[in-house]
């Protein structure tokens, strides 16, 4: 069941959606080569709880850390740890989760580490575009494959790159996870009549390959990975759905 939000709830949930924009600039601020994610994560975790909020993946279904972290071919969902050293040429996904007075706000992007070659750089900046496109096309009467999975996909296809399938965006706010989920390719199964007050993510994973298929990592159940190895890139926001477009509460 898809949520509306009531005003007083789209302020609660704004405010949270600004917090974890500014935790991601923040962490962002320390990527270089020879950093562990672990440094990441514990820089994240500490600027979320001095702002008197709480990290929402740490202890979510067991997930061990107050953020996520995935390099190169990891598609989302990579675990922070003190072995896992930042390397130049790298490419690496932050996504945070914030809960501030109960309201939840999301959002990831993706970062060079040092000098990345133009195939990484391109991916950056394509699935960053495709994000920005599909945000653009959000309004309400309109409906969610139209806006979100077409969009993406026709964009990100012309380039030879694939829109991982089995993993997608949500809705969000008074949970950290809610209807609808949000595919980035187009299909029938997101055929949902936006309307106002509806907020979720949209965050394309994108591989820069033609094929979409990941994997997860057996040894700690939650690592996804493109089957082929190639590169992944991500980008997401929090939006609401408004009668004359969408706002872009992670901004």
């Amino acid at each position: 069941m898809i949520l509306i939000k009531t005003p007083s709830q789209i302020d609660g949930i704004r405010a949270s959606s600004r917090l974890a924009t500014a935790t991601l600039k923040y962490t962002a601020s320390f990527i270089k080569p020879g950093i562990s994610t672990e440094l990441l994560n514990q820089k994240a975790h500490d600027y979320i709880i001095s702002h008197k909020a709480q990290p929402a993946p740490l202890n979510y279904n067991g997930f061990p850390k107050s953020i996520c972290t995935s390099i190169n071919n990891v598609v989302c969902h990579g675990i922070p740890s003190p072995k896992e050293i930042l390397k130049e040429g790298d490419i690496v996904n932050i996504d945070i989760t914030t809960i501030l007075n109960g309201y939840f706000g999301d959002t990831s992007a993706t970062y060079p580490v040092g000098k990345i070659n133009q195939e990484a750089q391109l991916l950056i900046e394509r699935t960053k575009v495709s994000l920005d496109l599909a945000i653009k096309s959000v309004k309400a009467g309109k409906y969610l494959n139209e806006c979100v999975g077409k969009t993406i996909e026709d964009y990100v296809t012309r380039f030879g790159y694939s829109v991982v399938k089995d993993l997608g965006g949500h809705g969000v706010g008074i949970n950290f996870h809610e209807d609808p989920f949000v595919f980035h390719f187009n299909t029938l199964r997101n055929h949902i009549l936006l309307k106002p007050g509806m907020i979720f993510t949209i965050e394309p994973m994108i591989n820069a390959s033609k094929n979409w298929q990941v994997y997860m990592d057996v040894d700690d159940a939650w690592t996804i990975r493109t089957k082929d190895s190639s590169l992944s890139a991500q980008f997401e926001h929090t939006v609401l759905v408004t009668q004359n477009g969408c706002e872009v509460l992670t901004k």
